[in-house]
C-alpha cells in the first residue's frame, strides 16, 4: 500500500468524500459484516455509495480487495492483508480526532448498546438519566434482549455479556459479579413445602428454569456446600428470559434458581422466601465487551467507564 496515501485518499480527481479515511472506514465495515447492505446501514451511507467506495479504493490500489456475488461477500488474499492495516489506520485516524476535538468538546455521537434483559430493566434503565446528564451530546439505542448478537455483524457497538466468555477477539471488562439465590413464593412452599435438600428438590418439587433460546438448552440448578455438589437438569417450567424466569416463580408455578440483586425487593417484601440458604450457586460475571478496533471511540470510551464507575458500589457488595 502507498505509505504516502495511507488512508486511501483518491488521487488523479477521483475523491469520492471530503473525508479521507471513509473508502477505508467502509471497506473495514463492508469487512466486519460481511455485507454491503449491513456496513451502509451501520455507516448511515446508501449502498451503491458503499460500492462505489470499496470499488474506487481498489482502482486506486491497483488490486482486487474483495470478492463478491449476490450471496456473500469475502476477503481476497490481498483484502485479508489490506484490512489488517486498515483496521489499525482507521482507528489512529479516530484517536488523533478525538484527542484533539476532546480539547474543546464532550463525546458526542450515537451508540448502540446490547444488554441482557434483567441487566437492562432493572440497573441499567435507571441509571440511564445519569449518562445522559453527563453526556448530553450522547445519543443511545438500547437492544433488550437474552440472546447473544453479533456485535459486529449488527453494528452494536458493545454489549453486555453474563457468564463465560466465549469470544476471545473481544476486549472485555469485567461489571461486577452477582451472587445466586434459590427461592419460591410463600403460596407454592405452603402448598407444597420446604425442600430439605437438593435431592429432596429433585424428587419432590417443581422446578422453575432457564433456557437459551439459541440452543434450546436448559440450565441446570446447581447447588454446593463445599463438600458436596449437585445439578439438577429437568425442570417442569424454563423461561428464556430472566424477567419472565422471575415472575413464574412469584406466580407460584415452582422453585427456581436467579440473581439475588434483582429479587432483593421481592425478598424483603416476602413475595418470594429463600431456600436452601446453605447450598450455594457460583456467583456470574456481567461483562462489558467491544471489538478492539472501537476503542477509541470518544463516546464509547466516556460509556464504559461511566458504567464501571456506576456500578463499582454493586462489585463492592458483591
Amino acid at each position: 500500500m502507498d505509505m504516502d496515501n495511507p488512508v486511501g485518499v483518491f488521487v488523479k480527481g477521483k475523491a469520492t468524500s471530503h473525508e479521507p479515511a471513509l473508502a477505508m472506514r467502509a471497506f473495514v465495515r463492508v469487512v466486519e459484516t460481511a455485507s454491503f447492505s449491513r456496513a451502509a446501514d451501520q455507516l448511515a451511507l446508501p449502498r451503491s455509495t458503499v460500492s462505489k467506495l470499496v470499488t474506487d479504493l481498489e482502482t486506486h490500489l491497483g488490486i482486487k480487495l474483495m470478492h463478491r456475488t449476490t450471496r456473500t461477500v469475502t476477503t481476497t488474499a490481498e483484502g485479508s492483508e489490506y484490512y489488517n492495516h486498515a483496521v489499525r489506520l482507521v482507528a489512529e485516524v479516530d484517536m488523533a480526532d478525538n484527542a484533539v476535538r476532546g480539547k474543546k468538546l464532550k463525546p458526542r455521537g450515537h451508540l448502540r448498546v446490547d444488554a441482557p434483559a434483567l441487566f437492562a430493566n432493572r440497573l441499567l434503565i435507571p441509571a440511564l438519566p445519569d449518562f445522559h446528564r453527563e453526556y448530553p451530546d450522547v445519543t443511545l439505542a438500547l437492544g433488550i434482549s437474552d440472546r447473544t448478537v453479533n456485535i459486529v455483524g449488527e453494528g452494536v457497538d458493545c454489549a453486555i455479556r453474563a457468564g463465560e466468555l466465549r469470544d476471545s477477539s473481544m476486549i472485555a471488562r469485567q461489571i461486577f459479579e452477582l451472587p445466586y439465590v434459590t427461592c419460591a413464593s410463600p403460596f407454592y412452599l405452603g402448598r407444597m413445602g420446604v425442600p430439605a435438600s437438593p435431592e429432596d428438590l429433585r424428587a419432590n418439587h417443581v422446578k422453575v428454569g432457564y433456557f437459551f433460546a439459541a440452543t434450546g438448552k436448559s440450565e441446570p440448578l446447581i447447588f454446593d456446600n463445599g463438600m458436596d455438589r449437585c445439578e439438577i437438569d429437568e425442570c417442569e417450567f424454563s423461561a428464556n428470559e430472566g424477567n419472565g424466569h422471575i415472575e413464574m416463580m412469584l406466580v407460584g408455578l415452582g422453585i427456581g434458581q436467579t440473581l439475588r440483586r434483582f429479587v432483593q425487593p421481592y425478598l424483603d417484601s416476602g413475595e418470594l422466601v429463600a431456600v436452601l440458604e446453605e447450598w450455594t450457586r457460583p456467583a456470574i460475571p456481567f461483562h462489558i465487551v467491544y471489538p478492539p478496533n472501537r476503542h477509541q471511540s470518544a463516546r464509547l470510551k466516556a460509556f464504559v467507564e461511566w458504567l464501571l464507575g456506576r456500578f463499582e458500589e454493586v462489585r463492592v457488595q458483591a
